[in-house]
């Protein structure tokens, strides 16, 4: 196949888009198809004009402006076939307000949340602390805050705000954290994140070994099952693409809440959902491989 893989971009997930293209260019090209690589940021985008020569255009982006549902409506328009979900589910998977209602209406837990402006009181008197601030629509927890103090919500709402208008209070959910990756609609191996501090945070995602993850996870079958069932209605629900991961904590007691689902998650080889793909027997190449196979058939619906 003719690939074009685009990547880089201006959201403040730049650094990662290129560390997910710098392993997926090489690994589709010694599956023997033809890559091309653009920066969205720097290169031209290939343009309706060019779009019989292009098989699959490859999204290795993250993060607003490649993960929102703006580019896949350009790329629809242009009549390119690309991966990942199409644009309304980028768009909602992007938004977590409607995400998280969304994922209530499939009975799929998630914790309670306000949506800003809010004061420290009826935060208190509604989700209690400490709560997680975070923008509406971003990822990889870039601008995300736990606040156990009324005094330190408004700084926090301020510093989320720098990356979206919209700001989400959520109430913070303590204990254990897992992922679950879908592949053609199927969940993979759950997998659990354990991290040097209470929530999973840039630092803990990117620096190398800054946190542990554990593919399969260990808990019983039934949490499994569990945990992958809700991970299917979420996908679903959103009307997710081929490939996705959905993210949970597990409380004390023994229920699980979704945190979110990643339309775009990363995908260099050691990132959550290729560790899940391996867990279940498909290789990092292979992965691609089904990723741009599934775009192809996608489009011909």
């Amino acid at each position: 196949m003719r690939i074009v893989v685009l990547f880089g971009g201006a959201s403040e997930e730049r650094e990662v888009s290129i560390a997910s293209a710098a392993q997926v260019i090489p690994a589709l090209r010694s599956g023997g198809h033809e890559v091309i690589a653009i920066d969205t940021a720097t290169g031209r985008l290939p343009s309706a004009a060019d779009a019989c020569d292009v098989d699959v255009v490859f999204l290795a982006l993250h993060g607003r402006a490649g993960e929102d549902g703006r580019l896949q409506a350009i790329l629809g328009l242009a009549g390119l076939c690309y991966t990942g979900s199409k644009h309304i589910a980028s768009a909602v998977a992007m938004d977590k307000d409607l995400a998280k209602r969304l994922f209530r209406s499939a009975g799929v837990p998630t914790a309670d949340w306000l949506m800003s402006p809010v004061s420290a009181r009826h935060v208190g008197d509604v989700l209690g602390w400490p709560v997680i601030v975070k923008p509406n629509k971003q990822g990889s927890t870039v601008g995300v805050a736990l606040v156990r103090r009324p005094a330190d919500l408004e700084p926090a709402i301020e510093t989320a705000r720098q990356f979206d208008d919209e700001v989400m209070v959520e109430r913070f959910v303590a204990g254990r954290e897992f992922t679950v990756g879908i592949l053609e609609d199927r969940a993979l191996p759950v997998g659990e994140i354990i991290a040097p501090r209470e929530i999973f945070d840039y630092d803990a995602k990117y620096q190398p070994h800054a946190a542990r993850e554990v593919f399969p996870a260990d808990i019983p079958q039934a949490e499994t099952s569990e945990l992958q069932d809700y991970a299917l209605r979420a996908h679903r629900v959103l009307k997710m693409g081929a490939y996705a991961r959905v993210d949970f904590r597990r409380d004390a007691r023994g229920k699980c809440w979704c945190l979110e689902i990643n339309s775009l998650p990363g995908l260099t080889a050691t990132s959550l959902l290729p560790q899940a793909a391996q867990a279940a027997g498909i290789g990092f190449a292979q992965l691609l491989e089904r990723i741009c196979r599934g775009a192809v058939q996608g489009s011909k619906r």
